[in-house]
């Protein structure tokens, strides 16, 4: 039976197709089609789409799978897909054979998606039927009824599915659900105050505007240094909305460790290079002791000052600009931009900003909503704090996107007490609620059973458990103590993912529960190898048992994420065999914020990035071991951390949660010694404390610790998401500091003020003489580039032929760069030598700045044509060098006529000369290699020139895009090397292309987008 929604949709498709034909229905209100055109409508649309599928894998864009599965018809060709004129005509020729018809260039110019394809389809079916004949599909395909199904409703899903930016998210909830609450803020007096979707919008622009007036550029980045509270949410998406990059880092919380947090946090700010730092109140002056420590960091400015702006309302206008709203000049950003860097939080060692992009965000969310099964009454509660990626994403963009409420509170409210977390589930029936592992041990441990007098948990669904490693006797305790509170062990779900991967790369599927696995240690200790052991009788009974370990399933992959588990030479390795877990999805980060050594050190080629976690598959399930680096070998076995702090945690008078294991070298024995560091509270128990965990852990494990160390409470270090941070703790261990007594507050703060003093005042003078340079040396250049330009324009209007033109154009351009300081040096430079030069090339360079175009001319052969935007005859100068020299200027938004113009681009390279292409068509100012469009590698096997990529580098740092004054900078050109065309068909343009991107990646030190 066919599917009632194609089906539906598909009439309207023919309806559509009808009415721009001249068949006139036979009978007074009723269309009478055949038999045959009854029986072959509903395999259309699948056909076309599995058409259009095959293409997009055909030129290697998952990415654009992804959207078409996600769209399906209603996909757009050319903004979704990445389909342009060229790849269209492909199509069209494909479909043509698929369905035994012709359709005419016409569709190819008309169709924006897949939709109108298959109206083009059926167009000419029924213009076949109409006149006699039987169209392809009707031949082959029987057996199908036509479906009577009503058309199917269109609801924002589609909307948001199209949806390519997270502003694109907010401005779609926003205008569909305005006065809908989206955030239930539980605030420190107490109150919940509501957020609608409008009111985040709003402010959101206000922030936008107001640091657009604070010279906010396209590509800044902005520190976020907030608590959880009401001006967080307008002020990430108002860095968004300006086209900046917003990077949550942890505001300060313990005064006694300011000194501390003052090194991590700049050292944070100058690899972001923070441009602005948004801060609170109350933590202003401590920001403004990091600012003469990040030479980039210009302001330190409130979020009140931010949101309540007076000249930033919405209807604000540009200054010195009467009639244009300040909003008119946002960047309008797009998939490819980076959204967002989120550091990680030092739990593995140095920070590192992940990069993600939008279209990163997105996948990881859409998977995530598949993965969980979210519904439209869901209902989010949480904690977490909203600079660490589980409690951004997880907990406020995942319910943003799919429009379902969330209540957020404080994690000083949840750590102070944690029966609030649970009682704000039991009162605003929360059904999805995230947190780590130590939360939940918390709520066993910590809440008084008076506390819990007629708490209803019934309605949680999914208790998701993430972010740190997922203890089995931990969720056992949670399901024993609030079963009879309503919480079922099927909704205790632990899960899997990293800052690298967006967030999420396993889960369990819904109503699972918590799947544990029972190994034999000393096989896996030595061998890696997970052999299972008999089920104990009850969940806990395998406490302290030294024949067994046990691993929590964190399920399966999300939707879209491949996992592969790999030894140490990149082998796979076998079922329940440990490996190192590698991961690639369209959540994929593309690296680390200008941090090359670090993002080498996780790729692996072909999209896979080592999450440098160990893991092992059993039954198709996921279970991880532990972080590779953390791994202490000790006598030929393999002694996992976590599993060692749980033991020594149980021991009474260790403070829950606040147990370090880790290994260090021991010369004497070739092997690791096993230090254990705790805290406790009662120092005159310290001998019997450190006999229990000497008892207790040589119990388990059948080897006792070299080393119990007892410490004063706060004396281990952790992340700012409360993660335990091994290698710190080593490191103060080893350097005879842990656990010693900090400097007193105010000694830490007059320290960290002289530290920054000399230096800052320093910096300042410096940084304001660099700036004054820079703003005399822009002042300059531009005046040295209008007056010679506008010489050189003078003489080309007297000049006579294309060639003699094109000759006095590059010397006089060169003269230009050298008079105004813009140093060139030509990498491959004999390959622009006419006598090297055999015949004409295609150029393809890359897209960085307007500066770009000025280095091409000035240094490629005198002949060459550039083929630039129909917009260029609008500049009376520009227009002046197009017709003189020969450019080409085509219309890019008209189809049909990019057909033609490539008939031209073919014969001017059959005489002879020389054509430049910007595979990339357009430029932004945040840094990255765009998605190529297919004209010049077509042009290549259609007429055999060989393309010759041409990397300009640099110039983007000296004019960035929405700049008007060049800053003072190197550019480096490196041409080549020739790529030939070996054929003339579809995958030759296809491999061109591949190998020019290559290029780009290589000689740009830009990443790939």
């Amino acid at each position: 039976m066919a599917d009632p929604v194609i089906a539906s949709a598909e009439r309207d498709i023919v309806a559509f197709a009808r009415s721009r034909t001249n068949v006139r229905p036979r009978g007074r209100d009723t269309v009478v089609a055949t038999p045959s055109t009854q029986l072959q409508r509903p395999t259309v649309p699948a056909r076309v789409l599995e058409t259009v599928r095959q293409l997009l894998d055909e030129l290697g864009s998952a990415r654009a799978i992804e959207q078409l599965d996600q769209r399906g018809t209603g996909a757009h060709l050319e903004r979704e897909l990445g389909l342009g004129s060229l790849e269209r005509v492909e199509l069209l020729l494909r479909l043509g054979d698929v369905f035994g018809v012709r359709l005419p260039d016409q569709a190819m110019a008309e169709a924006d998606t897949v939709e109108d394809l298959v109206a083009a389809v059926l167009h000419q079916e029924a213009e076949a039927e109409e006149n006699g004949g039987a169209s392809a599909s009707a031949r082959y395909h029987h057996g199908l009824a036509d479906s009577t199904a009503a058309p199917a409703y269109r609801d924002l899903s589609s909307e948001l599915a199209a949806a390519e930016t997270l502003p694109q998210v907010l401005r779609l909830r926003a205008r569909a659900c305005s006065g809908q609450p989206h955030i239930y803020l539980k605030e420190d007096d107490g109150k919940t105050r509501t957020i609608t979707y409008h009111e985040l919008l709003e402010r959101a622009t206000v922030v936008a505007n107001a640091l657009l007036l604070r010279g906010l550029a396209p590509g800044n980045t902005v520190a976020i240094m907030l608590p959880t509270c009401a001006d967080f949410f307008p002020t990430f998406f108002g860095i968004l909305l300006a086209g900046g990059i917003p990077v949550p880092i942890y505001p300060p919380f313990r005064a006694d460790r300011i000194g501390e947090y003052a090194a991590r946090q700049s050292a944070i700010l100058r690899n972001a290079e923070a441009r602005i730092l948004v801060t609170f109140q109350q933590a202003a002056g401590v920001a403004r002791l990091l600012q003469p420590q990040v030479p980039s960091l210009r302001e330190v400015v409130t979020s009140a000052r931010l949101t309540e702006d007076p000249n930033a309302s919405p209807s604000a206008g540009v200054p010195g600009a009467p009639g244009r709203p300040l909003e008119a000049a946002w960047h309008k950003s797009r998939g490819e931009d980076l959204a967002f860097l989120q550091y990680t939080s030092g739990s593995t060692g140095d920070p590192k900003g992940v990069m993600l992009t939008h279209a990163n965000l997105l996948a990881n969310i859409r998977a995530i909503g598949e993965g969980v099964a979210v519904r439209p009454d869901d209902v989010g509660v949480s904690w977490l704090p909203l600079y660490h990626d589980m409690g951004l994403i997880g907990a406020w963009l995942v319910p943003l996107y799919f429009g379902f409420p969330i209540v957020v509170l404080s994690p000083l409210a949840f750590l102070s007490r944690p029966e609030r977390w649970l009682w704000a589930i039991h009162h605003h029936r929360g059904t999805l609620s995230p947190a780590p592992n130590f939360a939940y041990e918390l709520c066993v441990r910590k809440i008084a059973d008076r506390d819990l007098k007629g708490l209803d948990l019934s309605c949680w669904r999914a208790a998701l458990n993430g972010a740190e490693a997922v203890n089995p006797q931990t969720m056992a305790r949670f399901a024993a103590r609030f079963a009879r509170h309503g919480v079922r062990r099927e909704i205790l779900l632990p899960v899997y993912g990293l800052a690298e991967a967006s967030l999420g790369v396993a889960a369990p599927r819904l109503d699972t529960g918590i799947q544990v696995d029972r190994i034999a240690r000393d096989v896996f200790e030595r061998e890696g190898r997970a052999i299972p052991l008999a089920a104990s009788p009850t969940a806990s009974s395998s406490t302290g048992d030294a024949d067994a370990l046990e691993f929590a399933s964190v399920g399966r992959p999300l939707p879209g994420t491949d996992v592969r588990l790999a030894d140490a030479q990149g082998r796979d390795v076998g079922e329940r065999q440990e490996g190192r877990l590698w991961f690639r999805s369209a959540s994929t980060t593309q690296g680390y914020y200008r941090n090359p050594e670090a993002t080498r050190h996780i790729l692996r080629g072909d999209g896979w990035v080592d999450s440098g976690d160990l893991a092992y598959r059993a039954g198709g399930d996921l279970y991880i071991t532990g972080r590779a680096k953390d791994i202490i070998i000790k006598g030929g076995r393999n002694i996992y951390p976590h599993e060692v702090e749980e033991i020594a945690g149980r021991v009474a008078g260790v403070r829950t949660g606040c147990v370090v294991v880790f290994g260090m070298a021991d010369a004497r024995s070739g092997t690791e010694r096993l230090i254990v560091a705790a805290e406790i509270r009662d120092a005159a128990a310290r001998a019997r404390i450190a006999a229990e965990v000497t008892q207790q852990v040589s119990a388990t494990l059948g080897l006792p610790p070299d080393s119990v160390e007892l410490l004063a409470p706060h004396s281990i270090p952790k992340t700012s998401s409360g993660k335990l941070r091994r290698s710190e703790t080593k490191r103060l261990y080893l350097a005879g500091r842990l656990g010693k007594r900090l400097l007193p507050t105010w000694l830490q703060v007059a320290k960290l003020a002289a530290t920054g003093a000399g230096p800052g005042l320093s910096r300042f003078a410096r940084n304001g003489i660099v700036r004054a340079a820079e703003f005399v040396y822009g002042i300059y250049a531009l005046s040295v580039v209008g007056v010679l330009f506008t010489g050189l324009w003078l003489i080309l209007l007297v000049t006579p032929g294309r060639r003699a033109a094109g000759r006095i154009t590059r010397n006089g351009l060169r003269l230009i760069l050298a008079i105004a300081g813009i140093p060139v040096r030509v990498e491959g430079g004999e390959l622009l030598d006419p006598m090297a030069a055999a015949g004409p090339r295609i150029f393809t360079p890359n897209h960085t700045s307007y500066l770009d175009m000025v280095v091409l001319a000035a240094y490629l052969p005198a002949g060459a044509r550039f083929v630039s935007k129909s917009e260029i005859r609008s500049m009376p100068m520009m227009r002046t060098l197009v017709k003189r020299i020969g450019h080409f200027a085509f219309d890019r938004s008209d189809p049909q006529a990019r057909l033609e113009q490539a008939k031209e681009l073919d014969a001017a390279l059959r005489s002879g000369d020389s054509i430049v292409i910007y595979p990339e068509g357009t430029f932004t100012p945040a840094p990255g290699v765009r998605p190529f469009q297919l004209g010049a590698f077509k042009a290549a096997v259609d007429t055999g020139v060989p393309i010759c990529p041409a990397v300009v580098r640099g110039a983007r740092q000296i004019l960035r895009d929405k700049t008007y004054l060049p800053r003072p900078g190197r550019v480096t050109l490196t041409i080549g090397p020739l790529l030939a065309p070996r054929d003339s068909d579809w995958p030759e343009m296809v491999r061109l292309r591949d190998a020019t991107r290559a290029v780009f990646a290589k000689n740009s030190g830009e990443p790939v987008l």
